[in-house]
């Protein structure tokens, strides 16, 4: 299969797995707090990734272990914790749709900080996203007062860390094997999380029966949903570009809105106009 075929197929995958992610972290939820969350969901995918790729941290030279931790921090740490918390207040389905604003955000930091040519159009796009995003975060706070739509900010800031990672990785990682970026990444990530999950209680509950159900949740998130899509985003950002291999959340929420809808997740006609402007905006500024 060439190069061209296989970024399809790789994109098609991921868009299943993280679309499916949001439910599995709603249903985590049940019975662990979102810091409880988002420390197991590291500690799981660390485990799974040191057992197949450990030989492949040789690989890794001293001078490019900062960019490592840099991009472990901001395309697995700070995003963990910030989508789990977020959750706590709104829909799975609209923090998919969020997350749709990544490309935006990659084509943003890509030009401001890496240097990164863009046109027009991109810019339009940008805008555009942007709108989407405010129509749609407003009527959701309108039509459901009960939730807490200040929290659509943290998977706004969880999206630019994904860019600034992206980023990272095309500009100063590309010479390396996916395997090594991602196993070097959760090396670096599972002490602190190990240590973050100690504060928490979780040695009090784990017993329970709900926390249990849970747990088996997070261990298909961190091993399928984190430890597998990070090597094959990986992979796919080093034979594509950043912009292409971000536009993966062109699908995400597609997958994210049926999952939601089977779990009785409903977005209001204004919150579907605002999704499709963000997907307009995403398509826009990714188009070459």
């Amino acid at each position: 299969m060439s190069s061209k075929q296989l970024k399809w197929v790789y994109l098609t995958i991921l868009a299943l797995v993280w679309g499916s992610s949001f439910i599995l972290i709603k249903k985590g939820l049940v019975g662990l707090t979102a810091i409880q969350l988002g420390s197991l969901r590291i500690i799981f995918a660390s485990l799974f990734l040191l057992l197949v790729g450990f030989k492949s941290l040789a690989k890794i030279p001293h001078h490019q272990w900062k960019y490592i931790a840099l991009t472990s921090v901001f395309g697995t740490f700070t995003p963990a914790y910030l989508f789990a918390i977020a959750e706590t207040q709104i829909d799975s389905s609209i923090t998919a749709i969020l997350n749709s604003l990544t490309p935006l955000n990659t084509l943003i930091i890509g030009a401001m900080i890496f240097g990164i040519q863009f046109q027009r159009r991109q810019i339009w796009g940008v805008f555009i996203g942007l709108v989407g995003c405010l129509l749609l975060v407003f009527n959701g706070a309108i039509s459901h007062p009960e939730q807490n739509y200040y929290y659509a900010v943290l998977v706004v800031i969880a999206s630019l860390c994904y860019a600034i990672n992206v980023n990272l990785i095309k500009r100063y990682l590309s010479d390396l094997s996916s395997l090594s970026i991602t196993t070097g990444n959760f090396a670096v990530l599972l002490v602190p999380a190990v240590l973050i999950l100690s504060f928490t209680g979780f040695h009090e509950v784990i017993y329970d029966e709900k926390v249990q159900h849970s747990i088996l949740f997070i261990i298909v998130l961190g091993v399928v949903g984190t430890g597998i899509a990070n090597v094959l985003f990986f992979k796919l950002i080093q034979m594509s570009s950043p912009v292409f291999a971000t536009s993966v959340t062109y699908l995400i929420p597609i997958v994210a809105f049926f999952w939601g809808f089977l779990d009785n997740e409903m977005l209001t006609p204004i919150q579907l106009l605002g999704a499709f402007i963000v997907l307009i905006g995403v398509y826009l500024s990714a188009k070459k």
